[in-house]
């Protein structure tokens, strides 16, 4: 009689203990003192060829109204700025506590939205430069966000740096949370507003976050129904209303191409990458319509799509956005992606980064060897008005983004040695808030930089009906 094999078994691989991810914590302060996390960084460089670098890439009559929003105020600049952001902490000392980073931490990129059990959560919501890299280059970006948005309303320098620190102070705190949980409650845990908002101390704030999620629920597929399209020849239509929103029929590029085909051939490509339940829903709804959109500041000038979906009858309607995703601008001082795709980038790192991800999240290759990716276009999506955040809401505000991007942080990276890094004392937010202020100066000079690039013919700048400036 035959003998069986003897069963194999393989080693459970060691992790380091509290105790080593503690000490592993501590040692990053030898790589970068607390201290020294106040310093900018070198100045002496070109920010308008470093914004305008990867122009090539984008469509070139939507450039100028990138660069029109950007004019707009420092705040609106430092928005489409990423890049300069990146290049700025490249040459600085890293604490080696890698996380996967959002890339574009601003207050702005943080929000409501849907999650898909139907519960409305506030959470990180644009991950279009997500690479995993020093968790405190997205700390930095966050915190300089809040000292611009102060400044941006008029608030002196301290009270400036008050909005910062809360930001920063709350990251910390949030942090040694999360390294007392064990992985599966960090790893699950999320800011749901519905249950938070009873819980708001503030009057004024608890007023706020309620106005802000009532309309967040006003915004789902049946809102961007009624505002984007029409019924033209009994047919639903998106309404042209260029440079912005421009059917697909309104481009001259594919007037000999078929277009329904296209968006077809690659829908299905999309269809592949999504999760078969999910594949068994987009299965129910067929094509209608698809535009260009343009959406944001940062992205204005990439290939943005939205394509209108029709189920059983016109009560029955999904809108998909397609967003182009280039390489990350953390990818050239950080190592390319471990993904090819760079639309698989971006998924990939908003469901690791988020804890409740859009289920319609998926990628695809498009004409001309263009990635993209794919989500659902307003799903009860919410966010801040800076110019409301007056007083203390902005500190409050900051401190909900701070938590929220700890959170982060702590799926992906390691907790533990991130939080014996930060401490117990107010070192950490004390350096992040000089850090903040030195960088709203620069970006006040890099705002001004751009300015003069437009005055000079450097650089074309048009407002949005595009009007040349």
């Amino acid at each position: 009689m035959e003998e069986e094999p003897e069963p194999t078994t393989a080693a459970w691989p060691r992790h380091p203990t509290r105790e080593e991810r503690r000490a592993e914590g501590k040692a990053a302060r030898d790589r970068l003192p607390l201290r020294d996390l106040a310093d900018p960084g070198p100045a002496e460089r070109d920010p308008v060829a470093i914004l305008s670098a990867g122009d090539d890439r984008r469509l070139p009559w939507l450039v100028p109204i990138r660069y029109g929003r950007m004019l707009q105020s420092p705040f609106a600049f430092f928005r489409g700025a990423a890049a300069l952001m990146a290049a700025d902490c490249a040459p600085l000392p890293r604490s080696g506590l890698d996380a996967q980073l959002c890339g574009d931490a601003h207050l702005l990129n943080f929000g409501l939205f849907g999650s898909p059990e139907r519960a409305l959560v506030f959470d990180l919501n644009d991950f279009d430069e997500t690479l995993p890299g020093p968790f405190e280059w997205d700390v930095r970006r966050l915190v300089a966000s809040m000292a611009i948005a102060a400044r941006s309303q008029g608030l002196k320098p301290k009270r400036q740096r008050a909005a910062a620190l809360a930001a920063a102070r709350r990251y910390r705190t949030a942090m040694r949370e999360f390294a007392e949980m064990s992985a599966l409650e960090a790893w699950h845990v999320q800011l749901e507003v519905d249950q938070r908002i009873p819980e708001l101390e503030n009057a004024d704030w608890r007023a706020y976050v309620q106005r802000v999620a009532d309309r967040a629920r006003g915004k789902d597929h049946l809102q961007a129904a009624a505002r984007l399209t029409e019924v033209v020849d009994g047919r639903r239509r998106i309404i042209a209303d260029p440079p912005l929103l421009v059917p697909f029929d309104d481009l001259p590029q594919l007037a000999l191409v078929d277009r329904e085909g296209l968006v077809r051939s690659v829908f299905l490509a999309y269809r592949d990458s999504v999760r078969d339940d999910v594949r068994v829903l987009l299965d129910r709804y067929t094509f209608v319509d698809a535009a260009l959109k343009v959406v944001g500041v940062g992205s204005v000038g990439t290939r943005c799509m939205i394509v209108l979906l029709q189920g059983a009858d016109e009560r029955d309607l999904l809108f998909l956005q397609v967003k182009q995703a280039l390489p990350s601008v953390l990818e050239e001082h950080l190592g390319p992606s471990a993904y090819p795709h760079s639309g698989q980038r971006v998924v990939s790192g908003q469901r690791l980064m988020q804890s409740a991800s859009d289920a319609f999240l998926g990628w695809a290759d498009g004409p001309l060897d263009n990635r993209y990716y794919w989500r659902q276009l307003r799903d009860w999506k919410g966010s801040a008005e800076v110019e409301r955040l007056k007083g203390p809401l902005l500190g409050l505000y900051g401190a909900a983004c701070g938590w929220t991007l700890a959170k982060a942080h702590a799926r992906s990276g390691d907790c533990v040695a991130i939080a014996a890094y930060l401490g117990s004392s107010e070192r950490f937010e004390e350096a992040l808030a000089d850090y903040a202020l030195a960088y709203a100066d620069r970006n006040d000079a890099d705002h001004a930089a751009l300015a003069a690039a437009v005055r000079e013919g450097r650089l074309a700048a048009a407002d949005d009906t595009g009007a040349a400036g």
